[in-house]
Order: structure tokens, then sequence, then C-alpha cells
């Protein structure tokens, strides 16, 4: 009889001894191929997910979700066998279009941690719409039902009876508490942010912006852009561009203090904060000022998906020399963004809103946009950040100086 293959923890990147186990994507008693996703694994720089090392059934699983392993631990063990004859009737038959099935029947798409959440909320997998890879529903799609439902506006109840208004209410079900372990990413995010706060002297500077060229441009190429590049142009791109200028003006916002020196760098390597399926990540896009529009836009929608499936690998989230977060998105009108150590500034971007300005003596309606630089005035002068988001703001509202490649 064959040996158990072994499940380890593998080296996921330099210096990077412990991580902590995210999802199991399969069961215990489930037949995995070799090469199939078989568990997410979470370092304290990015999310990645460890394929089965070979063929047969899973067998115990030692490490379960939110637990801690070290690099090399045995995590699992896979126990090989032939594969079951309905596993390969059911992957074949997913080849041709097949008619719809029940919930019963798509019940294999549901993740471990999910079917618990499920059985403890009393749902069923068909109530809850799935996002995960390959259609898996998971864990993140039941919590976020449960959320909208409590969300929802209740339906209004009977007036209660004079035996009901006499019972007591426990207190103690309604002031619950869960504990649970500060995830790795976490746990480095939150050191990282403290390092930031006691370590450099951090200073924001602000501005507003008229987004009104931009977008004027970027309606009149959109569809040329498209049809050209096969991807839409998108703000970041332009915002992106325009640090690169910036930066080449205003070198010590893309220096960094090293000991008793000053790293000044002759390129431009900016992150670019993107909310992913474990919370907010930054990718790293290297040498901007050789990147073209198209390819900054395909940089960040690969990013953006592979962050949404926890596929990021530790090496896209190091090296930055700048950093770009779009609180906008989210809905923020202004806020004051840390630095990301050992860097120096940090441009945050915001919501557009239309807002009464002057020009020229008269009062009129723009899409007006905060920006605001963080840096660390050890190294980098007021005067220099001011003209730093000066410069920004100059390149957007009058982007017919960059170069879009049309």
């Amino acid at each position: 009889m064959s040996e158990a293959i072994q499940v380890e923890v593998p080296a996921v990147g330099e210096s990077i001894s412990e991580v902590q186990i995210g999802q199991w994507l399969k069961a215990e008693g489930d037949w995995v191929d070799s090469g199939e996703d078989l568990v997410e694994i979470e370092t304290e720089k990015a999310s990645v997910q460890i394929p089965a090392p070979g063929s047969g059934f899973l067998g115990k699983i030692s490490k379960q979700e939110e637990e801690f392993a070290n690099v090399g631990d045995v995590i699992a063990v896979i126990e090989p066998g032939e594969k079951p004859a309905q596993v390969a009737t059911s992957e074949s038959s997913k080849a041709s279009p097949a008619a719809p099935t029940s919930s019963s029947e798509s019940s294999g798409f549901v993740m471990p941690a999910a079917q618990r959440l499920l059985d403890e909320h009393g749902l069923s997998a068909s109530q809850v719409p799935a996002h995960g890879p390959g259609g898996r529903l998971l864990k993140e799609d039941v919590l976020a039902f449960v959320r909208d439902q409590k969300s929802s506006p209740p339906v209004p109840a009977a007036p209660p009876s004079r035996s009901e208004t006499s019972l007591v209410t426990n207190d103690s079900e309604l002031r619950g508490e869960e504990i649970k372990p500060l995830s790795m990413l976490r746990r480095t995010i939150a050191a990282r942010l403290v390092e930031a706060q006691q370590t450099a002297a951090l200073l924001t500077t602000f501005n507003e912006i008229d987004m009104d060229p931009t977008m004027k441009i970027r309606k009149k190429y959109k569809e040329q852009f498209l049809e050209r590049h096969g991807v839409k142009l998108g703000f970041m791109s332009f915002f992106a561009k325009a640090a690169v200028e910036a930066l080449r003006r205003y070198p010590a916002v893309n220096a960094e203090i090293r000991g008793d020196d000053v790293v000044y760098r002759h390129y431009q390597d900016i992150g670019v904060a993107i909310g992913g399926g474990k919370g907010l990540v930054v990718p790293v896009l290297r040498n901007v000022e050789r990147m073209s529009f198209a390819d900054v836009e395909q940089s960040i929608g690969n990013f953006a998906r592979q962050a949404g499936e926890n596929r990021l690998q530790p090496a896209d989230l190091i090296g930055g020399t700048f950093t770009i977060s779009n609180g906008g998105v989210y809905g923020s009108l202004l806020s004051t963004p840390i630095v990301n150590p050992p860097q120096s500034g940090i441009l945050g971007l915001h919501s557009i809103q239309q807002r009464p300005v002057a020009i020229d003596g008269n009062v009129v309606v723009r899409p007006m946009m905060y920006v605001a630089l963080t840096y660390d005035h050890r190294i980098v002068d007021g005067r220099e950040a001011v003209g730093f988001l000066k410069t920004i703001k100059d390149v957007i509202e009058d982007p017919a100086r960059l170069f879009l490649e049309l």
C-alpha cells in the first residue's frame, strides 16, 4: 500500500517562518487531484493557496482554520487511492452544459467553513449567493449574507401580550463576545502603522483638484482605449503618471532614510492600495516611469483579480518607493493616510463631488477631489510637499501634457 502524502507548509517568502491557516478548500475524506488548490494560508504579507502535492483522499487535517503553523509543518495528509467513479463522472459532466441542479446537488461547492456557518444560522446553500473561485460558497459569502439580513428593516411584529411583556430579557444573550486571533496580515499592518507613527515625523498637506478636464478626456477616448488595449481607462493611470512627474521634480518624496544616509531612487515603484479578499493590500507597480497608461491599467486589473482570489504573492507587495491610496472608492471625502515604512510619502485620493468653486470671478459647479500627501518631515520639507501636490494638481487639471497611447 502506498504511503500517505504529507501536506507541508511551503516556504512562501524570504524571512517568513510562520503562517496562519485560512480556509480549507476540501474537507476530510474528499478526493483531491495533484496540483488542485487545497488550503489558503495567510502570511504577514499576503494570502496564498497551497496545491495538493499528490492525488488521493484528504486524510487527517492537523491544523484548523485560524491556527498558526511554521514553514515545514505537516498540516494534513493525503491517502493515495483510486479516484471514485462518481467524482470522475461529475467532472466530465462539468465539461458539457447541464440542467440546473438543486441545492443538495450543488453542495459540493460549499466550503467546510461556510457549511458550519450555514448550519449555525439555519441557512441552506441555495439561499446565499456564492462569489468564490469556481462558484464556491465561502464563509465570507455567508457572513456577508447574515450581515445584510441583520441590516434589513425588521418585519413589524404584533403587539406583545401581557404575559410576554412580563418576561425578563436575558442581557447576556444580547451582549455576547467572540474572541479570534489577530490575522497574520492584520498583525503586520498594525506593526507597520505603529512603526510609522513612532519612527517618522509625519505631516499631511492638502489640495483640491478640478477633475473636469481629466473626466472629459477620459470620456472622449475611453472607447478607443478599450478597443486598442482591451482594458478600461481609469483614473488611477492618470494619477500614477502624474505621481511619476511629481516624484521626478521632488526626489526626496521618492527617497528613504537608511541609517544616517538618504537613499535617492532613480526609478518609481508605486504601490497601489487595493481591497482584497483578506482586506486592503498594496501590490507594487514596478518602474512606472517606463509604463504606458495601458500597462498601468492592466497591471492594476490583474492585481485586483489576484487579490480577490487571495493569490497575490509576497513578492508582489514589497519594494515600493511611494504609495497611492484611493479612499474615494469607499466614499471618503478627506483623510490623512499613513506612510508605508520605509517610504517617505503616500498620496491619498478621495471622492469626486460636485462643488461650487470660483473660476475667473464666477461661481461654477465642478467635480472636485481633495488630495492629501502624508510625508516624512525628516526628509521632505514643507515646500517640497506643497510643490509635489501642486504638480499632481497641474497634471490632472491639464492631462493633455500626458501621453496616451491611442
